[in-house]
């Protein structure tokens, strides 16, 4: 279904056709100022030099050529030579009945859909998720809703940081405690048993220690080197005790991320490629792109075009050890054959944007990719407090996810209570912690998905939760509020599915139209870039024509039932787009609040 703001266009090119002048000065764009018109064409300004001849006259010519056009309402020239424009209501009633009978409201299907794999996520196992892992998840899972909606194949990964010296640091620190665990025998043959000789929160405890011992302890360091060494030489002992660190984790990883509304498809992590690095190394040396460079290797990454200096990708430390650069690779190399996808979405904090440079040159250059995969790294600014500095607990630590989650359910619960008393209506406890639950998952998603991800963001709990404004609850809010006026409208003995869009008999019914009309161009751009931000957008406006038209007009109480069933249609298909947008969003919308 084509999109609206193209509709209009080609109604002008062929008014600037008509006129004598070059269509592609015909591009209509969203008005910039909606006091006077809903859609503006600037084409007259820059014909003028072209065609040697005052703008206004341009504009006054092509303003004739649309007295009998079926688009616009109104076309006004106006001096230097702007064309104003106004729509006219049945062409935008038209436009949304349509949508309205469409599969996903008339979105245009890819023609080529690609195969997109997205790496968000990237927790290391054995330590508590914090707040630092929030962005990637909720961001990730976005991307990856928008573009599955949008047609595209999309497979999520968790990437797991499950190998290198954390582990062995744990298993060092378990041997000092255990040393009798028959893991630690060597010579033992026979089956080790199935339940783990630890709890999540031991191992939560058991990886700050020993990583600050090693810090303090040079034999300590020395130990869980050798231990590390041990389990990626595949030490039988070694292998079942990384085995039940990962059981573990993985199984409380999955119970914080199900609390985020956040899957993944995958749940690898870089210990699947560990026996793939030696047949890459081996590749890169042979096919002369990685060389020795003071004892390590590296493969040279840095352009002639380059304005900036970008060092080598180091694949191998002097000492044979692998790499974050190298497992990356071996990742890449290893998507590439198994999954064969076209475009590679990587989130992390921006602050890693060289590291991915250099990842992504040296996979173009040893040719681990196809030369039409798109590699993309999406860097996102951090999360701060009030006092612009990254988010803290009010003791200086990083918070754990689950207690930043826990607090803003709190504070949701304690503002859906106090809502429910000033509007005088009885709510239950467990209904009550449900709806703050919901909300304060959309007050956390939202607060963040609305920023543009590169951008960092205050975290304030009081603004996120809040009802007004730009804000999670405040969209909730306003679905609530559609879903209770139809659910009055069908107690009345009305049946939604008979309600037929009418053409907007007020400005404000027309501006709500007028906002759902966008849903096409809005999702198209917002997969293309990868870019949530643009669907808050989107709904936030939606939010607030409804909301307007809402105090300014009296539906249920309407004597016109054709008119009545005009506005029920509509918001039929408010609601509709706006869960459809919350659900790509990750969150969704309580039946009352």
């Amino acid at each position: 279904m084509d999109k609206i703001l193209d509709m209009i266009s080609e109604e002008m090119q062929q008014a600037f056709e008509q006129a004598g002048y070059d269509r592609e000065l015909g591009r209509v764009t969203l008005s910039n100022r909606p006091d006077l018109c809903e859609f503006q064409c600037n084409g007259a300004m820059a014909g003028a030099k072209k065609y040697k001849k005052a703008p206004i006259m341009i504009a006054d010519e092509v303003a004739q050529k649309l007295d009998r056009t079926q688009v616009f309402s109104e076309v006004t020239a106006i001096a230097p030579g702007f064309l104003n424009l106004k729509i006219k209501p049945e062409f935008i009633t038209a436009y949304l009945t349509k949508m309205r009978k469409e599969d996903k409201f008339g979105l245009d299907m890819p023609e080529k859909p690609e195969k997109i794999i997205v790496d968000y996520g990237g927790p290391n196992v054995a330590k508590p998720l914090h707040v630092g892992h929030l962005r990637s998840a909720i961001i990730g899972e976005s991307i990856k809703r928008i573009c599955r909606f949008s047609g595209h194949e999309v497979i999520g990964d968790i990437h797991l940081g499950d190998w290198g010296l954390p582990m062995g640091l744990i298993i060092t620190e378990l041997k000092e405690r255990q040393p009798g665990l028959i893991y630690f025998d060597e010579g033992f043959e026979g089956e080790y048993p199935k339940e783990p000789p630890f709890t999540i929160s031991e191992l939560e405890e058991i990886y700050p220690t020993a990583s600050g011992k090693s810090k303090e302890d040079a034999a300590y360091k020395e130990a869980a080197m050798n231990a590390t060494f041990k389990l990626q030489s595949g030490v039988r002992g070694y292998r079942a005790l990384w085995k039940h660190i990962l059981d573990v984790s993985v199984e409380d990883l999955k119970k914080n991320y199900q609390n985020l509304n956040v899957e993944f498809d995958l749940w690898k992590g870089e210990s699947d490629v560990h026996d793939l690095i030696p047949g890459m190394v081996r590749y890169m040396k042979e096919e002369g792109y990685a060389k020795i460079s003071e004892g390590a290797l590296v493969v040279d990454v840095k352009e002639e075009t380059d304005t900036k200096e970008i060092p080598p990708c180091m694949i191998l430390k002097s000492d044979g050890a692998a790499l974050y650069h190298t497992t990356d690779l071996a990742t890449i190399m290893d998507r590439m054959k198994t999954y064969e996808p076209d475009r590679l979405i990587y989130l992390t904090d921006k602050r890693q944007e060289l590291y991915f440079e250099q990842v992504f040159r040296c996979a173009r250059k040893t040719k681990l990719v196809n030369d039409d995969t798109k590699l993309i790294h999406i860097g996102f600014g951090t999360m701060n407090g009030k006092d612009g500095k990254p988010y803290k607990t009010r003791q200086g630590g990083v918070p754990r996810l689950e207690n930043l989650i826990a607090e803003i359910n709190e504070e949701m619960l304690r503002k859906i209570k106090e809502n429910s008393e000033s509007k005088k209506y009885e709510i239950e406890e467990k209904e009550a912690a449900e709806i703050s639950r919901i909300v304060a998952l959309a007050a956390i998603k939202y607060g963040d998905l609305s920023n543009q991800a590169s951008k960092d963001y205050i975290f304030d709990i009081d603004r996120f939760t809040s009802f007004e404004g730009d804000t999670g609850p405040y969209i909730l809010y306003t679905v609530v509020r559609i879903k209770s006026i139809l659910n009055k409208y069908q107690e009345q003995g009305k049946a939604l599915e008979d309600a037929a869009l009418q053409d907007a008999a007020g400005e404000p019914e027309k501006a709500l139209m007028l906002e759902i009309a966008k849903f096409n161009a809005v999702m198209q751009s917002a997969a293309e870039e990868a870019a949530p931000h643009k669907l808050c957008a989107y709904i936030y406006e939606i939010a607030n024509a409804f909301n307007r038209f809402y105090h300014e007009t009296k539906i249920l109480s309407e004597e016109d039932p054709q008119k009545q069933a005009g506005w029920i249609a509509l918001l039929v298909l408010a609601k509709e787009i706006l869960e459809t947008c919350i659900e790509l969003l990750g969150f969704s919308a309580p039946e009352r609040m």
